[in-house]
Parts: C-alpha cells; structure tokens; sequence
C-alpha cells in the first residue's frame, strides 16, 4: 500500500516536470520576434546568424566585444554574417567599406579600426578617402581598395544587404536575426548579454527543428 501511495504521488507531478522542461525559457513576443516572411538564407545547410550593424552607431561599437567573443565560439553548423544598414545616404560609405573588406579577406583586419577612428578618436571618415586610409593603415594596398571599393559587385552587395534590412523589417541596430526567421533586439531581449542568450536559444530551437 506504502508503495503504491509513493507511485500514485509520483505520477500526479510527473505531467508538471515534463511541462517544465519543456516550457522555453524565453518566449515569442517577450524576448523575441518572429519575422512575417522568412527570409532566405546564404547557405540552406547551415543556421544564419546576421548581426545588423552601423559603424556610426554606438551601441554597435559597444556591442563588438561580447558579440566577437560569442561569434567565435559559434559551431560548424552556424554561418556568421554581418549586414552594414543604410538608414541614410551618409552611410552608405561605411557600407561599401564593410563590403570591400569582405571581398579582400581583411574584415578581422579594419572592422574595428574603422569603430576605433569614429567612436574612440571622434574622427569624421565617412569619405572614401579617409576610409581607404584606415585600410592601408592596415596593409590594404591603395589601388586594390579602390577597384573593390568602386566595384559593382560592392554596390551589388549594400544594395542586397538593404533589400534583407527591409525584409527583416530592422528598426535599430544592433539587432540579430536568426535564420532569416526571428529578430533579436536589445530591447525585447534586455541587454547585449541577453541578446546572446536569446540567440543561443533560437540557434538551439532550429537545431531541433522546433517552432
């Protein structure tokens, strides 16, 4: 009798602890959002990861230590992106320099050079010219940043990362999107170190395939 008393009680809260392993730690329209329309990704084979940024903004500045410590621990199934927006014509400079790094292979060289000179030497470099300074500084030769930079396929690159910025429906920066399905952002999440644990649960949500 002892025994099946011991069974009977652990049966009545066996339905709680599955529904509390089960139920997410964080939640739709809390901590995050799910986009509209998803967006199609770069490689269907992997889980995006696309950080929204601006070089003149300076949450984004703030935000390049957690988020290159994190990215870099990111596993083989992950692709790691980056999206330069376009609020205005003044940034579009600073786009087509993120974009010409990616083509030359020396993003890990002047991405944060380029955050340093505006947010820690108050520099204006939003000119080509000032801009292809900070490249050579760090072993860009001058007429290969010219081609690249000048190229239509950099433009062909800040225009398509404009129509995603669009689709994303991105309203600030920093934000993240995850597989071209959910927005993150600082305010839903609750900080930058939130941001990442949202993410990481998302990242987890689409290994299992779950919705």
């Amino acid at each position: 009798m002892a025994l099946f008393s011991r069974l009977l009680v652990a049966l009545c809260f066996f339905p709680i602890y599955i529904y509390g392993e089960t139920n997410p730690q964080y939640q739709l329209d809390v901590h995050y959002e799910l986009l509209p329309q998803a967006i199609r990704t770069t490689d269907p084979a992997k889980i995006e990861v696309n950080e929204l940024f601006s070089y003149h903004c300076g949450h984004c500045y703030n935000f390049q230590e957690a988020i290159h410590a994190w990215s870099k621990n990111l596993g083989d199934d992950i692709d790691f992106r980056r999206t330069h927006v376009v609020w205005n014509p003044s940034l579009e400079n600073y786009a087509k320099a993120y974009n010409t790094a990616l083509v030359l292979g020396t993003v890990d060289a002047v991405h944060q050079p380029i955050f340093e000179a505006i947010h820690i030497r108050k520099k204006d470099i939003d000119s080509r010219e000032t801009l292809q300074e900070i490249f050579a500084a760090n072993g860009v030769d001058e007429q290969r940043f010219e081609k690249v930079f000048n190229s239509f396929g950099v433009k062909s690159m800040v225009n398509q990362g404009q129509a995603r910025v669009r689709g994303y429906r991105t309203k600030g920066t920093p934000e993240l999107v995850i597989n071209g399905k959910y927005r993150v952002t600082t305010g839903l999440s609750g900080g930058f170190v939130n941001m990442l644990k949202v993410a990481d649960f998302l990242i987890e949500k689409e290994r299992l395939g779950t919705r």
